[in-house]
């Protein structure tokens, strides 16, 4: 039987799936304390007990992304505010090969909250 976050991701139309999935295992291999979770019917990412991190796809462009619960305090110019708050986004390109460097950075900067 699937996990709801796994019925997500499957759910999901191609090349979307592959990119969401690529970022799942990535995001989970990154930091041993890294953690699965789902919350809020969304596939989010702890550190510890606190949720940092989820994968969704944006309503309006049709594209993957990774959200990042206190991209706020992060100043990156890839990250993106819109109408959030407290969370930035990182779009992804499904088509494209995605930028590991960028992403790198971004989970770095993340994770230096919660270490």
């Amino acid at each position: 039987m699937l996990s709801p976050a796994d019925r997500y991701f499957q759910n999901k139309e191609e090349p979307i799936k592959s990119c969401l999935l690529f970022m799942r295992q990535y995001i989970l291999k990154y930091d041993g304390h890294l953690t699965e979770a789902w919350k809020y019917g969304m596939p989010f990412f702890c550190y510890g007990k606190k949720m940092c991190c989820y994968l969704w796809v944006h309503k309006k462009l049709g594209q993957p992304y990774l959200g990042i619960v206190e991209g706020g305090r992060i100043d990156h110019p890839l990250l993106l505010q819109e109408a959030r708050s407290r969370m930035k986004i990182l779009l992804l390109d499904p088509d494209a090969d995605l930028p590991l460097d960028t992403i790198h950075e971004v989970l770095d900067a993340m994770l230096g909250f919660y270490r």
